[in-house]
């Protein structure tokens, strides 16, 4: 396959292409109604070019990971242009001249880079109007475009964007003084167009990163100890720099790399330097079964992040209850990879992380260089779902690169380094109360979070000591301070204040200040654990009550998007046939608006329970889902389908083991996940509201689909299991202590 991925640098970054999604505001109007992205970044040029040849070039600052944006993007750009799809060339990410929009993060990319590529192309489109009505001698409104045709309709005289423009550029800055199209005049919005980025990767074609060879490239391999940021304490490279195919070792303080012709080579260099490299290691892990307990105890910073006064309704029945995950590995398909090449003055760095601004700035600041003298690239990788090993395989490759001179490195870690030191999206440890009035309905409402941090994200300035090699190589950074995103997006407290109106309620984060293992952002952050314990409890609220699970939800929410889609998921079940399996069946649901201001989504699942074996399975799944306007059907539906597979697979199966001195869990057989056996059928229902802004859907159905699942097997056995994973172990002791 490689054979066929062969390209000179020039040849890889003129044909490199990564898309994102696009969006907009309906209705913009002023300079300082802009979206984000374009305020940061007003120059049209930054974000459109007509090319020779009839085309036109999309730049983006939001990356492809996997989540279909190149497509959904590339609808919204020819709509607004009024150009066909295939007429674009989606640009990769780079920044010797994308626009920075920082992050691709937090299911933004449609509410953010989207919202700009669809100002930015109505303004062109506005530019090219103009012109093209002085050129032709006619009026605006005399003008019509068929895929970047002006016709002047009196005179049947004709021009195209690339005569107007040729090769010059729009030389304007974005106002907003163009008006997007409304809904009703889009030809590619809200068709379910195939994506753009799966045809390479359906029949085996080099589409990743991992696939890419550039010429004269050499291969490269880190070693460690059985933690990261360990200390030499002995070390004798002899041996290995005699093996075949050895160009160098590279030794930067505790930061120790070999480097080779082969990748081959590489590994089995890396395997003899580590045989004779021993470690101390810097501290050691908790013990084994300390989670979820020791978050509590560990020293933390609090706040009030909702704070209601109380009512004067009388409380007649009071709830408590616990709930926590465990730390979660980003258990990516494919392990993290890098290429990087020092020609002496610049450092140029290939890398599938998820920003790729920042990854300069964090790269910059551990070489000593300034930020003119790194470029960042990205390139596909095999996902990522949050802060996985991309950035510190990034930076540890330019490290390396600039230890051998004008050849590209190519760093891949191995599966046992991806899940040894990469960092895990972060335990917690939820509690909940609540107390009810005599018709049922809760009026007063307690909800406590501990949590280490949900985003480590490594950039320039203090965030840079986060990556490894910033740490381990001589001069070390200092580890960054412990912070954590805050309302209204949050991050331990992503979701923490409940959408449901409580008269009386109180919600407070406790963040755990110093983790016990390595921790940063992972799918949907806190929500994931939140959503979970708060649409357990709602669950757990709601039977002990003897109320509907529906009719309960409905009766604490004043929101009507929310109320309808809870009630198309009622009614989308109550259609479908009863499940059919062994063992016992039940069904749960469970709701969620994504940060309170993103996607509402509504879930049901039917689970099946052997009660000999403990096993749970997901047998089929219903989600109702409003995005607002919907861009591609398709794509919308991909992510709510993987969001309920990857929940799925974290809440049955998914947990970082750890011993004194190792992370136990570094492979497929000791962190198990979902197999394409155990995935469910699942039927999802989208409710469009074209004349809406859109907004994402990667990150909506996590936290309901864990709370979902819960809430069915407490349905089906009458067990309540409030820490996930719920492995047949656990399952099997709540079935013998109900027993």
């Amino acid at each position: 396959m490689s054979a066929k991925f062969r390209v000179t640098r020039r040849e890889f970054l003129e044909s490199a292409g990564a898309l994102l999604i696009a969006v907009s505001v309906p209705g913009v109007a002023s300079a300082q109604s802009l979206p984000r992205s374009v305020r940061g970044n007003p120059g049209l040029d930054t974000w459109l070019r007509l090319d020779a040849g009839g085309t036109v070039t999309v730049f983006s600052g939001k990356v492809e990971l996997g989540q279909g944006i190149r497509t959904a993007l590339a609808q919204v750009v020819a709509d607004e242009l009024d150009v066909s799809m295939e007429r674009l060339r989606m640009a990769t990410v780079d920044t010797l001249g994308s626009p920075d929009e920082g992050r691709t993060v937090g299911s933004n990319s449609v509410p953010d880079g989207g919202a700009a590529l669809r100002v930015a192309s109505a303004q062109a489109r506005q530019v090219l109007l103009d012109n093209a009505a002085a050129r032709l001698n006619a009026e605006v409104r005399d003008l019509s475009v068929q895929d970047g045709v002006i016709t002047a309709e009196s005179s049947g005289r004709t021009i195209s964007y690339w005569e107007l423009l040729s090769e010059r550029g729009f030389n304007a800055d974005i106002d907003g003084s163009a008006e997007p199209k409304p809904y009703d005049q889009h030809r590619y919005v809200g068709r379910p167009l195939p994506r753009l980025d799966l045809p390479a990767k359906f029949v085996g074609e080099p589409a990743y990163i991992h696939d890419i060879r550039l010429p004269d490239m050499a291969h490269a391999r880190i070693v460690r100890g059985s933690m990261a940021v360990s200390e030499i304490e002995s070390f004798d490279d002899s041996g290995v720099r005699g093996m075949p195919g050895i160009v160098t070792v590279v030794r930067d303080g505790n930061f120790l790399a070999v480097v080779a012709e082969r990748e081959e080579q590489a590994i089995a260099a890396a395997a003899a330097l580590r045989r004779s490299t021993r470690w101390r290691a810097p501290k050691a892990y908790p013990a084994r079964d300390a989670l979820p307990d020791l978050l509590r105890r560990l020293p933390t910073e609090d706040s009030v992040i909702s704070q209601l006064p109380p009512g004067d309704t009388p409380v007649v029945r009071e709830f408590e209850a616990s709930y926590s995950r465990p730390f979660l590995a980003h258990a990516s398909l494919g392990p993290s990879c890098a290429i990087a090449q020092w020609d002496r003055s610049t450092m140029t760095v290939w890398s599938h992380a998820q920003g790729m601004y920042p990854l300069r700035g964090a790269i910059a600041d551990v070489l000593g260089l300034p930020e003119s003298q790194v470029r960042c690239i990205h390139a596909d990788g095999a996902g990522c779902y949050g802060h996985n090993a991309a950035d510190d395989v990034a930076c540890e490759a330019a490290l390396i690169a600039r230890a051998v001179p004008d050849r590209p490195v190519r760093l891949l870690w191995s599966r046992e380094d991806e899940f040894s030191y990469e960092p895990y999206g972060s335990a917690m440890s939820l509690q909940a109360s609540a107390g009810v009035d005599a018709s049922g309905k809760i009026v007063r409402w307690r909800y406590d979070i501990w949590s280490c941090s949900h985003s480590t994200r490594p950039s320039g300035g203090e965030s840079a000591g986060g990556m490894l090699a910033a740490r381990e190589k001589a001069g070390p950074l200092p580890l960054p301070p412990v912070s954590d995103g805050r309302q209204p997006t949050g991050g331990a407290d992503r979701n923490g204040i409940p959408l449901y109106k409580f008269a009386d309620q109180r919600v407070i984060e406790h963040l755990v200040l110093d983790p016990p293992l390595r921790n940063s952002a992972l799918r949907s952050l806190g929500a994931y654990g939140n959503v979970f314990a708060i649409e357990s409890f709602m669950d757990e609220i709601a039977r002990e009550v003897g109320a509907d699970p529906f009719e309960f939800r409905l009766r604490h929410l004043d929101d009507q998007r929310a109320h309808e889609v809870i009630a198309r998921v009622r009614d989308l079940a109550a259609a479908a046939p009863p499940a059919r399996a062994s063992g016992r069946i039940g069904r749960g649901v469970a709701f969620a608006k994504y940060k309170n201001l993103s996607s509402y989504v509504a879930l049901v699942v039917d689970v099946a329970v052997d009660e000999n074996s403990g096993r749970a399975r997901v047998l089929r799944a219903f989600a109702a889902v409003d995005v607002g306007q919907v861009i591609n059907p398709d794509g919308v539906k991909n992510q709510i389908e993987g969001g309920i597979v990857q929940s799925a697979s974290w809440t049955l199966k998914e947990q970082v083991r750890f011993s004194a001195d190792r992370i136990e869990t570094t492979d497929w057989a000791s962190y198990p996940i979902l197999r394409f056996t155990e995935v469910p059928e699942i039927e999802v229902v989208l409710i469009d509201r074209p004349e809406l802004a859109f907004v994402g859907a990667g990150e909506g159905t996590q936290g309901p689909a864990a709370a979902a699942i819960a809430n069915a097997i407490a349905d089906a056995v009458q067990v309540r299991l409030r820490d996930v994973p719920f492995t047949p172990d656990r399952l099997s002791a709540a079935l013998r202590a109900s027993a």
